[in-house]
Order: structure tokens, then C-alpha cells, then sequence
């Protein structure tokens, strides 16, 4: 990432999470670590803080309430698709819009530019740079998007499977913290 994007993408991680009012005790736990970690500066945007670094995910929604997983190949577990920030995000929330369309093919997603969830886990990740997965930390701020109707989903690369669930009738295994950004998320979609 170049200086300026990641001071651009920095300054609204910081914007977005001091003003942000979390919907549960977790997310608000996880919104004031996070901003810990971005006193660190525009390098808690990057891999390379390999003390952990924020990422961008998102919860698709169907307009008939069912929400879109992806079982992550690497990890084996279903989730909300994002991942790492690039060059070029100039927001979380387009980081986030950028990652769901990627790894979903859905094109016309519509984007509620507000978090509905802020989580903190342990990962391996490697640092960007081509060096080996090791040890990291992702502060990752979730967002809700609505697809199209009539999308089709496409499964990428980064995916052993990706599907339609309704909120009661959940995949397993299922990572930490998915589950809780679903209501949120429905709540938004009204």
C-alpha cells in the first residue's frame, strides 16, 4: 500500500470506529481494542503489524432474509466473506464491499456503510510480503450487504463451498463471532 491510501483508509478506520455505537458488549470490546491497536498508526491497516492489523468483512443478506457464507478453504470454517485491506480501499466499508464482491461474484451489492459487528481473533496470515503464514492478530469490522435480487453467487478461489443459510438453520462448524453479527444485520435490512 502506498503512504497515502493507507493514511486515507487509517484516518477512516479511526473515524468510523470512535463514532460507531456497538450492538453488543463484545463488538464494543473489540471497537475499543481495535483503536488501541490503531494508535500504532497506518501500519495497524497493513499485514506487516504482525502484533495484528485490521481487516474488512461482510455479511450478505438476500431479500428473503437467508445469509450468504462462504466455507473458508484454508480455515475449514463457514463465515461472512472479507479479508485483508489493499491498495486502492479507501474505506473500511469499501474494503468490505470489495472482498464480498470478490469472493462471492455477486456484482450489485448495496452497502450499509455502518458496522454491525467489530471481532477480534487469532489468525496465521502471512505479512504480505510472501514470507510464511505465522502468528497474527485480525481486528476485523464487519459490515452488512444487501444482494441483488436474483443473485447468483460464484465460488472463488479462496472457498471450498459457498451457500445460502437461513439465520436459524446455521452450517457447522461455524467460526467464533458469525453467528452474531446476523441479527444486526437482519435489523438493518427491514
Amino acid at each position: 500500500m502506498t503512504d497515502r491510501t493507507d493514511y486515507t483508509l487509517f484516518e477512516d478506520a479511526v473515524r468510523v470506529l470512535t463514532g460507531w455505537t456497538a450492538t453488543s458488549e463484545a463488538a464494543d470490546d473489540a471497537r475499543r481494542r481495535t483503536l488501541d491497536l490503531l494508535a500504532d498508526g497506518p501500519v495497524a491497516m497493513t499485514r506487516a503489524h504482525r502484533a495484528g492489523h485490521v481487516t474488512a468483512s461482510a455479511l450478505v443478506v438476500g431479500d428473503d432474509g437467508r445469509v450468504l457464507l462462504c466455507l473458508h478453504g484454508r480455515l475449514g470454517r463457514w463465515m461472512q466473506l472479507g479479508g485483508h485491506c489493499e491498495e486502492g480501499d479507501r474505506s473500511l466499508a469499501a474494503a468490505a464491499l470489495r472482498e464480498a464482491t470478490e469472493e462471492s461474484g455477486i456484482e450489485g451489492l448495496v452497502l450499509d456503510p455502518e458496522p454491525i459487528d467489530v471481532d477480534v481473533h487469532e489468525v496465521r496470515c502471512g505479512a504480505g510480503d510472501g514470507s510464511p503464514a505465522g502468528p497474527s492478530v485480525h481486528y476485523d469490522v464487519r459490515f452488512m450487504l444487501r444482494a441483488p435480487t436474483g443473485a447468483v453467487e460464484r465460488i472463488s478461489e479462496e472457498s471450498a463451498d459457498l451457500a445460502w443459510f437461513a439465520p436459524d438453520d446455521l452450517p457447522s462448524p461455524l467460526a467464533s463471532g458469525t453467528a452474531r453479527q446476523i441479527a444486526p444485520a437482519l435489523a438493518r435490512q427491514l
